[in-house]
């Protein structure tokens, strides 16, 4: 799914491995420091978890891992986030937040378009609210805000991309119509403040593929609410990220090789709590 309109501007190879690589470097040394610091604290985020007296009766060495793990989980998304806005700086201007006028008109159109996916009376489609780029004009425009996950501007082809980012993309019914709502506002902030004829694209993204990286992508509860082509599953939004066919090889490459760093955290983080396993 080449996205970008031609190789020649597509990202480093080295600088976006050495991008993997400081991430990595710093997910492992805060990560380390954060959970060993609070070894000896009753409200760190390890020593908050194993008060669940069913998991006690499991063994101390279940206990720690069951707390550890939920830390770990949400820490590794969040480094995962930031290596790919890392990466996406090389090749794009990145901005967090959009900012501008929000009709009523345009929410009310949304609000439409959501209920007749959940009901199933339509298939989404990105033809589906190109007419909200048409209301600019609206005198009930408010100011708004929105957090974005990336909103990421190509300079060369002045075409604007937003991007809601789910790790695994697990979602249900509710929060996958969450994500689309926010993602159509976002759509009609920069609508309502770019020249029509600018090309404003969505997606929807998630950094692997859960049923496997060859394997077809099956959340249907996401693709009630997205079209086949605003979604950009692991190995597509790492390639659009890096603005080449082989990012997804590239940053792959980069985060196996570094890998290690990580792992040596973990030991040294369970032998802060545990012992070293030899008394």
């Amino acid at each position: 799914m080449a996205l970008w309109r031609t190789s020649e501007h597509s990202a480093d190879r080295t600088a976006v491995q050495e991008a993997v690589v400081e991430g990595v470097q710093g997910f492992a040394d805060s990560f380390r420091a954060r959970h060993e610091g609070q070894v000896d604290d009753p409200d760190g985020v390890i020593n908050m978890k194993v008060h669940n007296i069913f998991v006690e009766a499991l063994g101390e060495d279940m206990q720690y891992y069951t707390a550890l793990v939920r830390s770990f989980d949400s820490s590794l998304g969040n480094m995962l986030e930031n290596i790919a806005v890392e990466i996406a700086k090389l090749s794009y201007v990145v901005e967090r937040q959009v900012s501008g006028p929000l009709s009523n008109e345009q929410i009310t159109i949304i609000a439409e378009l959501l209920e007749a996916y959940k009901a199933r009376t339509r298939i989404p489609n990105v033809a589906d609210y190109r007419v909200l780029r048409e209301m600019k004009s609206d005198l009930d425009q408010v100011p708004s805000r929105h957090d974005s996950d990336y909103y990421l501007i190509d300079k060369k082809t002045n075409t604007h991309y937003l991007i809601e980012l789910k790790i695994g993309g697990d979602l249900d019914n509710k929060k996958a119509r969450s994500e689309k709502e926010a993602i159509l506002e976002q759509f009609c902030i920069i609508s309502n403040t770019l020249p029509l004829e600018t090309d404003i694209r969505v997606f929807f993204a998630t950094a692997y593929n859960r049923f496997g990286e060859n394997n077809a992508w099956n959340q249907q509860r996401v693709r009630q609410y997205f079209a086949e082509e605003e979604l950009l599953i692991g190995r597509d939004f790492w390639n659009f990220i890096c603005r080449s066919e082989e990012g997804y090889n590239w940053v792959l490459d980069a985060y196996r090789t570094n890998a290690y760093r990580i792992v040596q955290a973990l030991d040294s983080i369970r032998e802060t709590y545990l012992g070293d396993g030899n008394e």
